[in-house]
């Protein structure tokens, strides 16, 4: 055996937005039952864009996310939940009710050069007595030497675990390496971590990151997740298998979950489509892609055209109400509109 990896599966957080943020309960009681009997340590269960995500902004949940984590909760004889917090959306009073139904590890996520708004809620989650992690979304928009100076933050402020977040699939495995081996030399917590999929790299990247001293990775049942979604949960376990990595997940009963449960609901499959290309391509948010393809058919303009304005403004999460703008711009010099 290499030594024993942590997967964090995130099928019914970052699957959400995929889902258009409509699990129903029974649903995340059936994946959190599947994932529970697999052998999976931790899962994500709230809202895409995290606690407090519901709303206008970000598209609101069907379910309270609280009722979705007592769910998953209830299903559960061994697994942990966890949850994703975004200083600005989730409050303090989200963690805490978070915690009281159940949730176990807290994932503190931030732009890849803000890791200073989170101090408060790293410290919050230390105190609520969570595994606290810090999440550095969009880290193909820094720096090496920048990721580093950020998540040396995180661990100040408390963070057991530092994850490098390819937020837009938009990473090659070199820049995979790069990045958590110079974590793995800068830090002493723990490194994590989470793909997309918009290259078709996910699979390649996680493999780099592991051997660049990565301990967290994270995955999806069937790689539900924004744009193309994420490296995908029963694929890796049979990889790390065949490597000879303990993960502690069973394939045969992880794959029964993929594609007994989450494979019957999904609303269509995650394919590397033009537009998911696109996101990985020109470094995209990936949980733009719904928000995208609805602008484009409204104003008539090509969905492509819209991703790429937005990776030259280099867009991040929070601004999906310019995505509207950037297309009825484009739609404008076409004289599209009427």
């Amino acid at each position: 055996m290499k030594g024993s990896l942590n997967i964090v599966d995130v099928t019914l957080r970052d699957g959400s937005h995929s889902m258009k943020h409509a699990f129903t309960e029974e649903q995340v009681r059936q994946v959190a039952r599947g994932l529970d009997e697999a052998g999976i340590k931790y899962f994500e269960v709230s809202h895409g864009d995290g606690l407090g995500g519901s709303s206008l902004q970000y598209g609101f949940s069907k379910v309270n996310e609280l009722q979705l984590i007592e769910a998953a909760r209830e299903e559960c004889k061994q697994a942990e939940i966890s949850v994703l917090i975004l200083p600005g959306i989730g409050l303090k009073e989200d963690l805490q009710d978070a915690v009281s139904a159940g949730a176990k590890m807290a994932r503190v996520a931030t732009h890849v050069t803000e890791a200073d708004v989170a101090a408060q809620h790293i410290e919050l989650s230390r105190n609520l007595g969570l595994k606290t992690v810090g999440f550095l979304m969009m880290a193909h928009m820094a720096p090496t030497n920048k990721l580093v100076e950020q998540a040396k933050l995180f661990e100040s402020y408390g963070a057991e675990i530092v994850y490098v977040t390819d937020s837009a699939g938009a990473l090659l495995p070199h820049e995979v390496r790069e990045k958590v081996q110079a974590l793995r030399e800068n830090l002493s917590c723990e490194i994590g971590f989470h793909a997309h999929n918009n290259l078709s790299l996910a699979m390649a990247n996680t493999m780099a990151a592991i051997e660049a001293g990565a301990t967290y990775i994270d995955g999806s049942l069937r790689c539900l997740g924004a744009g193309s979604g994420n490296t995908q949960t029963e694929v890796m376990v049979a990889v790390l298998d065949k490597l000879g990595y303990n993960t502690g997940v069973k394939l045969f009963p992880i794959m029964d979950v993929a594609n007994d449960v989450v494979a019957k609901f999904m609303p269509r499959p995650q394919e590397i489509t033009g537009s998911s290309l696109i996101m990985g391509y020109a470094g995209v948010y990936s949980s733009f892609l719904l928000f995208t393809q609805e602008a484009a058919r409204k104003y008539g303009v090509d969905e492509r055209d819209i991703l790429v304005a937005l990776g030259k403004m280099q867009a991040v999460g929070g601004q999906e109400d310019l995505i509207y703008d950037v297309a009825r711009g484009i739609a404008a010099k076409k004289n599209l509109l009427v």
